[in-house]
């Protein structure tokens, strides 16, 4: 069972964790000068972070443990969010998205391949039944509204079923009449056989004849034997595994067994819940509630002793009771009062005195700023995280005796722990607050006189809030607040339909980001190092969008706390994958995509009003249902040079001006991201069209110095499309040949000649390499000089 080789990698790469905390206070937190020394630093730490977000992530994915699922659940998230600290710091220090790493991989004993990014499981897998569901809620709607395209089912006329009935009957009693004569035939032979021999038998003979019948039965079953083997191998069930019976070797019957466990896994990580809050309430209840009692009481009085009245009872808005709690001691504020006070008046003395002596000095040098050169590592929302986490699990499960633990059960008193704060949250709102704000009245209409929650020198003021409340909540003129409450009193529900039968909302294609495939070029360094900024790889590529686009949108942990990214540009050559790159982030993150691109909206929502209207519900939906993606294709038409020509245009650049808005209203908990398309970008205003996206990612096309990467490309892609490598067919010549050409390029022309009815063909006709080569000729590359204006 390979739950204790999981428990073994998540306590390896804790002590790794620690290595790393430890070396991030010794060293990370001290100002350094030499920038190649920093950028050598950072770059070790993000592969070594980059080497525990793996194992921790395969660790979560295998544990059973729920609550050691949650403990590696929130070191995770952190990792994550450092991650993307570290890369901050990194591109700030560079000025580029891409770096060099090549010496800090050869120093770490590293290949490329493990500076790839992992994307965790569960940003899917713990909401895949609701994923469904709305799956199933968005096919519906669109087939209703006649926009997903269907096979038609027609019904069968009663002349039709009566013909496929005839023709199933006939050939039944075809088969029986050739069973029954095929038995004739064969009891005739053997008779014929029979009388033919001779009555006396050859003892030789009959030895020779049961061998052969002990031969054949052997062979069969080894061949059987093998044949169930080969199949557990290649991880196919056969008939034997699927009933329990059969005799498997000790190693396969381990492998069957595994992949058993997998599948139990997953249902025991979905329906194990702990819940001990009713036991908590029955035991500790009357405790929590007089402990919290005795609190605050005890703070009024001490407030009554500062301030001479008791202080009036917090409002539910406020958080009632808590904020007692969560604000400081009366002491303590008056003591940072008292000390404020001191240190401005020092301040006041200590600047009349500089200015007497300066009066009759002359400064040489006047306005002149010093500049501190050295590099300082920022502050971070994570290291607390990463070691909160580190201290839980030398606490509670560095020293925990797993060989006890065979059935992955619960630990009850960690869970109380858990729940003690929910209950006593839920005594507090429910008992406490009520119970203490009445007695808190009568203490002080007994003691202070008073008979309302707030004196009478505080009336006049609350009046005049009143008003002003009363003010704001009149409405002004114009169509945007009327416009903000006709969508205030729809439901989610209903936003959500008409935004997908308009085809705002469309389906999302079913690709992951290691279906964009590439291969690292080994000879891009020698460019870096000759001074050169090489365009980025397709490796680069992958690693950018799931840095800003996929780990945020996955981790509502990760999206709050880490360098808040809100809107991402895909730009490159048509051709290159950018579409792909969309519907793959939306894939792995389980995300709605909301399309905004110009040839999808014309003719929808005109002018000014209806944009603003399209905006606000796609905010609506997309914080409702996190994560979302709004995507604006060929981006650069909203942000082009001139004046507009026509109302198409001109609703294209009233967008432009209003995406600035869209992105202001959304707040680190919403997880909505905006990410645009384009592959003509030089062609925009370049001022506000670099203002509206935070990161900009250039794609290129898949151009190798040694032709490696379009080799597997078109390798992968024909056998992808069933088609079959010959001696005819000459892949190297093919990526010497389509050198310029986009990786959209090759999936089109391996489409156009790999029809149906060429694989027919393929076992007469082999594939050869000017079929290829001619459907190649009908595509126009990218030239250098549209690949140049590009960089």
């Amino acid at each position: 069972f390979p739950t204790s080789t999981y428990i073994k990698l998540w306590a390896d790469t804790q002590r790794e964790l620690d290595t790393m905390l430890q070396r991030e206070r010794e060293e990370f937190l001290q100002p350094q000068e030499d920038r190649e020394k920093v950028m050598k630093m950072l770059a070790t730490a993000y592969v070594q972070y980059l080497e525990i977000f793996r194992n921790l992530e395969a660790a979560h994915d295998h544990l059973i443990h729920q609550q050691k699922r949650a403990a590696v659940r929130q070191v995770l998230d952190g990792v994550m969010g450092r991650i993307l600290e570290i890369k901050r710091e990194m591109v700030a220090l560079e000025s580029s998205e891409c770096h060099y790493m090549d010496g800090i991989l050869m120093d770490l004993k590293r290949v490329p391949e493990d500076i790839e990014i992992p994307i965790p499981k569960y940003f899917v897998k713990e909401n895949l039944r609701f994923l469904q569901e709305r799956e199933q809620y968005l096919d519906e709607i669109l087939l209703n509204a006649g926009l997903l395209e269907q096979e038609p089912v027609r019904a069968m006329t009663l002349a039709e079923g009566i013909k496929v009935i005839q023709v199933a009957e006939r050939a039944r009693q075809g088969r029986a009449r050739a069973a029954f004569m095929r038995k004739i035939y064969l009891e005739e032979k053997r008779q014929s056989k029979k009388a033919g021999q001779d009555t006396g038998k050859n003892p030789d003979d009959a030895a020779t004849c049961i061998q052969k019948v002990w031969r054949g039965y052997s062979q069969r079953k080894k061949t059987e034997k093998l044949r169930e083997e080969e199949l557990v191998f290649l991880g196919m069930n056969s008939a034997e595994m699927i009933n329990g019976t059969g005799s498997l070797p000790p190693d396969l019957e381990a492998m069957s067994s595994l992949q058993k466990a997998y599948v139990l896994q997953g249902e025991v990580q979905k329906t194990e819940d702990f819940s001990l809050r009713q036991e908590l309430r029955k035991t500790e209840g009357p405790h929590i509630k007089e402990t919290l009692q005795d609190q605050i009481t005890q703070c009024f009085l001490e407030c009554r002793h500062i301030t001479g009245r008791f202080p009036d009872y917090p409002p539910a808005k406020t958080g009632g009771s808590r904020a007692i709690f969560i604000e400081k001691h009366p002491e303590q504020v008056a003591e940072e009062l008292a000390a404020k006070k001191e240190a401005e008046q020092r301040d006041k003395e200590k600047d009349g005195k500089d200015q007497k002596k300066s009066k009759g000095k002359k400064t040489k040098k006047e306005g002149k700023q010093v500049v501190d050169l050295s590099w300082n590592m920022s502050p971070s929302n994570f290291l607390s995280i990463l070691e909160e986490g580190s201290s839980q699990y030398q606490v509670f499960w560095e020293n925990r005796d797993n060989r006890s633990d065979f059935l992955q059960d619960h630990d009850p008193e960690l869970i109380k722990g858990q729940e003690r704060e929910e209950v006593e949250e839920e005594i507090r709102v429910q008992q406490v607050d009520e119970v203490m704000q009445e007695k808190l009245l009568k203490i002080k209409k007994a003691v202070d006189g008073e008979t309302g929650p707030q004196g009478k020198a505080r009336k006049g003021e609350k009046e005049k809030e009143k008003k002003k409340r009363e003010r704001h909540r009149q409405p002004r003129k114009g169509g945007h607040e009327n416009l903000m409450m006709s969508l205030a009193c729809r439901t989610i529900d209903s936003l959500y339909q008409e935004l997908a039968e308009e085809g705002l909302l469309i389906k999302v294609k079913n690709v992951n980001l290691s279906d964009y495939i590439g291969y690292y070029d080994c000879l891009r360094s020698i460019l870096r190092e000759a001074g050169a900024q090489p365009m980025p790889s397709i490796p680069e590529v992958r690693q950018l969008v799931t840095l800003y686009g996929i780990l945020p949108l996955g981790s509502q942990t990760v999206h709050e706390n880490a360098p808040l990214v809100k809107s991402l540009l895909l730009a490159g050559p048509a051709g290159v994958g950018k579409k792909m790159l969309v519907h793959a982030i939306c894939t792995e993150t389980g995300a709605n995509l909301f399309s905004l691109t110009p040839s999808n909206i014309t003719g929808k929502y005109p002018g000014r009003e209806g944009l603003m209207m399209i905006l606000h519900m796609i905010l609506k939906v997309g914080k409702a249902f996190q994560p979302s993606v709004m995507w604006i294709g060929n981006t650069e038409r909203m942000y082009s040079k001139g004046a507009p020509k026509g109302e198409e245009e001109m609703n294209f650049k009233r967008l432009a001006k209003l995406l600035p808005q869209f992105l202001k209203a959304l707040k680190p908990k919403d997880r909505v991201l905006l990410v645009g398309t384009s592959s003509r970008p030089f062609d925009a205003n370049m001022g506000p069209f670099c203002k509206a996206y935070q990161k900009i990612i250039l794609i290129s096309k898949p151009d190798y110095l040694t032709r490696f990467g379009k080799y597997f490309l078109w390798k992968h892609y024909i056998l992808q499309r069933a088609g079959a490598l010959g001696r005819l067919l000459n892949l190297s010549c093919l990526a010497r040949v389509s050198d310029g050409f986009t990786a959209g390029h090759v999936v089109d022309v391996v489409h156009t000649v790999l029809t149906k009815l060429r694989l027919l063909q393929m076992a007469r006709k082999p594939l050869r390499t000017a079929e290829f080569v001619t459907s190649l000729a009908r595509h126009d590359p990218v030239y250098r000089e549209e690949e140049e204006t590009f960089q």
